[in-house]
């Protein structure tokens, strides 16, 4: 099957190549002024064989967006993939690899020790409902036992 180039940088990666839980530098935008953002693929999940139940990753953004930003002082955005296999997160101005790596076991612990879901309420959470913070500490203590995979892209 001959698979067309996409505008969409993930599109472009073969999902049936990939060996889960990883990290890797999926891209690097600079903006007029030079600024760089650096947006990491992390993937929780193998695509097309697993995924994160909605509650535990609609916890699980919650608890990272807001712990990493105590690890890291230029985190832009925490996002979840659609296909809730894993997390786009991108940092402004640092490629540092090594040190995201750093920063991303440092939270993942934080998620592990949280007695609660950050913002888990009707006033700043749209669907406040959706949650399991159980859930959410047991994808986080899965991907911290692989941590000497995440390096490891490709099976």
């Amino acid at each position: 099957m001959e698979i067309k180039k996409m505008n969409v940088e993930s599109f472009n990666l073969d999902h049936t190549k990939v060996k889960a839980p990883y990290v890797r530098l999926a891209g690097v935008s600079e903006g007029a002024n030079g600024d760089k953002i650096f947006k990491y693929d992390v993937r929780f999940c193998q695509p097309n064989k697993e995924h994160m139940e909605m509650p535990s990753l609609h916890s699980l953004e919650h608890l990272m967006a807001e712990y990493i930003r105590n690890h890291h002082d230029t985190i832009f955005d925490v996002s979840p993939m659609g296909c809730q296999t894993g997390f786009y997160i991108s940092i402004i101005n640092d490629g540092d690899y090594d040190k995201f790596l750093e920063v991303l076991e440092k939270t993942l612990r934080d998620v592990v020790g949280a007695t609660e879901v950050p913002a888990c309420n009707e006033v700043q959470c749209g669907w406040a409902a959706s949650h399991s913070l159980r859930g959410a500490q047991e994808i986080a203590k899965g991907m911290l036992a692989k941590k000497a995979e995440w390096k490891e892209i490709f099976a």
